[in-house]
């Protein structure tokens, strides 16, 4: 993608792959869905992850998965409100830029 991410952006996506699990989902998870939309690093990925539960956005949780603990990511209400927002704000961005490339304003 030759378009930059901000970390607003990066943390609407985040928010939004991983409210799609009802019960939250584990890292590695997480960044192949957000990688199928856009170019992103684990490296990049875990501090986004870890600012998101800084913010309770994110609880965090272990589970046993194979013999091994897995970190579960999930989101709180406080999260599901941001994402709102994000969502919002995204539908209103992306309008006024669609209205560019049309040729209105």
């Amino acid at each position: 993608m030759v378009f930059n991410t901000g970390a607003a952006l990066l943390d609407a996506i985040v928010l939004a792959v991983v409210s799609r699990e009802r019960e939250g989902t584990y890292g590695y998870k997480i960044t192949q869905e957000v990688r199928q939309v856009i170019e992103v690093s684990e490296s990049t990925l875990y501090p986004v992850l870890r600012r998101l539960q800084k913010d309770e956005c994110l609880e965090v949780y272990d589970k046993e998965c194979a013999g091994r603990n897995r970190r579960y990511y999930e989101v709180t209400e406080r999260g599901r409100r941001q994402l709102s927002l994000y969502e919002s704000e995204w539908r209103k961005y992306s309008a006024k830029i669609d209205s560019i490339f049309e040729g209105g304003y």
